[in-house]
């Protein structure tokens, strides 16, 4: 990463129809083309939570693709928070 580029770590939680679709897969493939740090899991609920960390503007660009969804997924809510930066390395693994 950028020495200059501002870190930052968000927890964000996607709702709608997002399990079963390839989602996980998805959020996956773009933070690590992005080269975020991080994980994503499914939740009880049927939404789908991710916590990433890199440079803010590559955060955005993952939140913008997340928002605009997997094609076979339907996402009607995204609720994001920051959360303290853990330093982890340039991974991004699903989770269970």
């Amino acid at each position: 990463m950028d020495a200059d580029a501002k870190v930052a770590r968000v927890r964000t939680v996607v709702h709608g129809l997002v399990q079963g679709v390839g989602f996980r897969w998805f959020v996956r493939d773009s933070a690590a083309g992005l080269r975020l740090s991080g994980w994503v899991r499914n939740r009880p609920d049927g939404s789908v939570e991710f916590e990433a960390e890199g440079p803010a503007d590559a955060l955005e660009r993952l939140h913008a693709a997340v928002r605009s969804g997997h094609p076979y997924a339907r996402v009607d809510r995204v609720e994001s928070s920051r959360v303290a930066c853990r330093g982890m390395k340039e991974a991004f693994d699903i989770v269970t």
